[in-house]
């Protein structure tokens, strides 16, 4: 938990601790990491994520639990109401975005690459596809596809009827299987792919790099208009591998790469002069990279110094 969720949870916090407090804080701390994962997906923001988890349990912990059956599917309500309020904030801020938007990249934990099914649906290219969709058919696809519920739970989540939902699901499903990476590739697929890019940003050795570069990969990059970075998307294998030759990097600078897991698929952490500088993450499809995802803007670079946990 946060500082100031311990702030609102512990013993000396602003709130008496009680039997009813003592429900709603192990209820909230049981499913609290299940509660990040559902924001950040529909979000795609750990910061803005973890500012909804507050709001959450502020509202939480004004609930009367003698009546609340299912505290999980209570909280996950809650919790989906906060996300679609931000979400509307999100589009407004991503207007005004300089260059590319990409999500804010996650330090995950093996076991989250474990679970194949979360492991693709928190990764960057599915999150990606994920901005395609509008607030309240993201909202329906993750509650449904991620996190199985059913459609008369998900209806008291969004404010809908149930047979709204599964219309909302069907066209949320259809929008998403029309753009989702197709033959998504292996960890081991995965793991050789950042190791031909890691070897490109250490030694500039590109011809292992060309090896698996699909002939149409795009690359984005994100600074955020704070840090240098591509303000429009680099397409086909010539472009980007001229742009890893010029460098995404600063030559003259002491360098870095560590493979890592981001976002539940192997990834790179780049560090210069020691500080982190920016991560990458790949799209693999059927052994070849599709797209190539860096982010540098330091404002989203604070959930890659410590591993986040995530579950469903």
């Amino acid at each position: 938990m946060s500082e100031r969720s311990e702030q609102l949870t512990g013993a000396g916090g602003p709130f008496p601790r009680d039997n009813r407090m003592d429900a709603a804080t192990e209820a909230f701390v049981t499913h609290r990491n299940l509660l990040f994962t559902l924001v950040y997906e529909m979000l795609g923001s750990a910061t803005d994520a973890e500012d909804v988890l507050q709001e959450t349990w502020l509202r939480w912990v004004g609930v009367d639990l003698g009546p609340v059956l299912d505290r999980r599917a209570y909280l996950m309500r809650i919790a989906t109401r906060q996300a679609l309020k931000r979400l509307r904030t999100l589009g407004r801020r991503k207007e005004s975005y300089v260059g590319p938007w990409l999500p804010e990249p996650l330090l995950t934990a093996p076991d989250v690459a474990e679970d194949v099914e979360l492991a693709d649906s928190v990764s960057m290219a599915m999150l990606l596809v994920m901005e395609t969709l509008g607030p309240t058919e993201r909202a329906v696809f993750v509650l449904r596809e991620v996190f199985d519920l059913d459609y008369e739970e998900i209806a008291q989540a969004v404010g809908k009827s149930p047979s709204a939902v599964r219309q909302i699901a069907h066209r949320a499903r259809s929008h998403v299987s029309a753009r989702r990476p197709r033959g998504t590739g292996s960890p081991a697929e995965h793991r050789a792919a950042l190791q031909a890019f890691q070897r490109a940003v250490e030694t500039g050795e590109l011809q292992s790099l060309l090896d698996v570069l699909a002939p149409d990969v795009v690359a984005l990059s994100d600074g955020g208009g704070i840090r240098h970075a591509l303000l429009r998307p680099v397409v086909g294998v010539d472009n980007v591998a001229r742009l890893l030759a010029v460098g995404w990097w600063k030559r003259d600078a002491e360098r870095s790469v560590e493979l890592v897991q981001i976002n539940g698929g192997p990834g790179l952490l780049v560090r210069l002069d020691g500080e982190i500088d920016g991560v990458v993450a790949v799209r693999v499809e059927n052994g070849y990279v599709t797209g190539a995802y860096h982010v540098r803007n330091p404002e989203k670079l604070s959930h890659v110094a410590r591993e986040t946990a995530m579950t469903r």
